[in-house]
């Protein structure tokens, strides 16, 4: 069934226009949280982005907008509501709709809109040394702000009893990942609660992006996270091309899935050998898949003139045209590297040792990822079927449909199957790509237009859903969801029942991007 269709079912919701593949409406803001429920848990649609704005310019309010997805139809619905200034509160959606926990509470710290009846209504991303009262993303905050140090408290979970222990892990780790700090709750070694607490980094990228043009927008949007450099690009240029009517040529189309199915393979060779090596201690995995990474960061050096695939996706196609030689060269690189990096896995796979440290190690229950909206190989490897390639498919992926890789146990080894799955569905449409691309051109004039539209790109990690408003040529608000944002929470729930040397094997399995999150 289409939204168009299923919105007539509701006597709430004002239909105010479709776009393409988006349908907008407005709700009361007394009835957002019911008609939110509804659309999830009896017509199927996916909560799949929560974000504000500022509106006491024209009308002294603030605007609560909900994306949905609805994959069967392959559309999305912008659902908005607004607030007043004097009173920015509504009823919380996640009291029935677990999967806007985070959204709601980083509403809540950016813009001071306050979803009443919230379950755990604690800071998200202020700090304790964030003086209360400070709205960062409100128009009238000035992005150089100097604030005063303050001493919040933000009081952590705890569990009490006879032989109960906690252990602080972080924020600061052992290595160059970036800060995180993790509470561990625990009886003996055996976990009992796992919280999770970032935004120790915070960019202020949504603030920096204000007033700027889509060309001075585009360095921010792929230093989101470094490993998904092309993925966040491809997002961000597909939403300035619908709102500019910008039709993009063939051959581009074909060369931006190219270089995402690029970082794919580059990224799912690292998790191979991360959580092979480094996480249970299978060291052979480790010092190979390493090796055969760099083969795969080299190439993209010599393609993209950078070893992160940046600078090649922008408005209106690609920067550059990649010939027909060097099209063969990533072809050769890549399927050497999927080939090798499958041996050393099924030398991985047949060792009972290496087994047992993923099987049954961080579960996460096929009815948990559907209610915490969890996205990408997380979601998959608990048997939730989506994928943005196949259920709202743009390039090359309209062209050459894809089969989603799934497993349904929800462990560890869940996730490294589905992504050894992936290596060979990547390079099998790499294939496709080199052999079948069409000759043309590589960019269409693209010329900015006022609007708002949705990008989506099914990155290596996840789901990415870039919301883009321009408003006098310039951006007025962009919200670039990373799939790591929906996805961290999930700790909670598969961390507990595990001893505490699986906690870096689980998290690994994940490999989720504090930079993403911490916009």
């Amino acid at each position: 069934m289409n939204i168009i269709d299923i919105l007539k079912n509701f006597s709430q919701i004002q239909v105010i226009d479709q776009k393409g593949d988006t349908v907008f409406a407005s709700v009361q803001r007394e009835n957002l949280a019911y008609v939110t429920t509804i659309l999830v848990s009896e017509y199927g649609l996916s909560l799949s982005s929560l974000f504000g704005s500022d509106n006491r310019k024209e009308n002294q309010t603030f605007g609560v907008h909900v994306i949905f997805g609805n994959d069967s139809a392959q559309q999305w619905l912008k659902l908005s509501t607004s607030v007043p200034a004097s009173d920015p509160q509504y009823p919380s959606i996640t009291k029935t709709v677990m999967a806007a926990h985070w959204y709601e509470r980083y509403l809540q710290d950016m813009f001071g809109v306050v979803a009443k009846g919230h379950p755990d209504p604690r800071r998200l991303v202020n700090h304790e040394n964030i003086p209360v009262g400070t709205f960062p993303l409100r128009k009238d905050f000035a992005l150089n702000a100097k604030l005063e140090k303050a001493s919040v408290p933000y009081p952590m979970h705890h569990v009490a009893g006879e032989g109960i222990f906690e252990i602080p892990v972080g924020p600061i780790h052992a290595g160059i990942i970036e800060p995180g700090h993790f509470r561990f709750n625990v009886a003996g070694e055996r976990i009992l609660t796992l919280e999770g607490k970032l935004f120790f980094t915070h960019k202020g990228v949504e603030k920096l992006l204000e007033g700027k043009t889509v060309e001075q927008a585009l360095p921010f949007i792929e230093r989101l996270s470094g490993d998904m450099a092309a993925a966040h690009g491809l997002a961000f240029a597909q939403a300035a091309e619908k709102i500019a009517a910008c039709q993009v040529s063939s051959r581009a189309e074909h060369l931006r899935t190219l270089v995402c199915e690029l970082e794919r393979i580059t990224m799912h060779i690292h998790d191979l050998a991360n959580i092979g090596g480094m996480g249970t201690g299978y060291s052979f995995i480790a010092a190979n898949g390493f090796r055969i990474k760099e083969r795969m960061m080299r190439l993209s050096g010599i393609i993209f003139g950078n070893r992160f695939w940046r600078g090649f996706v922008i408005p209106g196609g690609v920067s550059f045209d990649i010939d027909n030689h060097k099209l063969e060269k990533i072809l050769l690189i890549s399927k050497d590297a999927c080939d090798e990096m499958q041996k050393i896995v099924a030398q991985a796979l047949a060792s009972d040792g290496f087994l047992d440290r993923l099987q049954t190690t961080g579960v996460l229950p096929l009815e948990a990822a559907k209610a915490f909206g969890a996205l990408g190989i997380a979601a998959r490897g608990s048997g939730l079927d989506r994928d943005i390639r196949r259920d709202h498919p743009h390039g090359a992926y309209k062209e050459y449909p894809i089969e989603v890789a799934s497993e349904s146990k929800g462990d560890v080894h869940s996730r490294y199957l589905v992504r050894i799955q992936e290596l060979k569905t990547s390079l099998a449409l790499i294939e496709k790509i080199v052999k079948n691309i069409p000759a043309g051109e590589i960019k269409t004039a693209f010329e900015i237009k006022d609007g708002f539209a949705l990008g989506a790109v099914e990155s290596w990690r996840g789901e990415i859903l870039c919301a883009l408003e321009i408003k006098n040529g310039v951006i007025e608000r962009c919200f670039p969801r990373d799939p790591s944002f929906c996805n961290w929470a999930l700790f909670g729930i598969m961390g507990p029942g595990n001893i505490v040397p699986d906690f870096p094997l689980i998290n690994k399995s994940l490999n989720l991007s504090y930079s993403g999150t911490d916009l």
